[in-house]
């Protein structure tokens, strides 16, 4: 349930590639979203827990679904976030991604966990917390 290096490694090309330093994984910080994770087997809702990270949650019905999968859904966020308005395209989401290029969220800590229903939740938790409203991620 670890995240591998190489799903640590996606979020640090996508922050390299805005000239923000890397992540690194934090045990606490990674027993917090496989906590949080395990709540959600149940369910498999995309709620968020409101704990004292910052948080990025994916879904998906099939069980080939990996960390790598959710990473890029966020990152693929890039094309609708414009950095002069600090805003999204209107209609769509890219809070995703400005939380994985967030440059004081240098601590990571994901997990994978299939539902009872088979569908796949994916959770990165982030430390400490970005997204910070009227700052730009970079």
């Amino acid at each position: 349930r670890k995240t591998p290096p190489r799903l640590r490694g996606r979020h640090n090309t996508a922050r390299a590639a805005v000239g923000v330093g890397p992540v690194s994984w934090d045990d606490n910080v990674a027993a917090y979203a496989e906590n949080y994770a395990n709540q959600r087997i149940g369910d498999c809702q995309l709620v968020h827990s409101d704990g004292p990270y910052g948080e990025n949650l994916f879904w998906g019905s099939s069980t080939d679904y990996t960390g790598i999968d959710a990473v890029n859904s966020w990152v693929d966020e890039k094309q609708y976030y414009d950095y002069d308005s600090n805003s999204c395209t209107d209609g769509q989401v890219c809070g995703h991604y400005t939380q994985v290029v967030w440059p004081d969220s240098t601590a990571i800590g994901c997990v994978r966990v299939q539902c009872d229903s088979g569908a796949i939740f994916i959770i990165c938790n982030y430390n400490p917390a970005g997204n910070i409203v009227g700052e730009r991620p970079y």
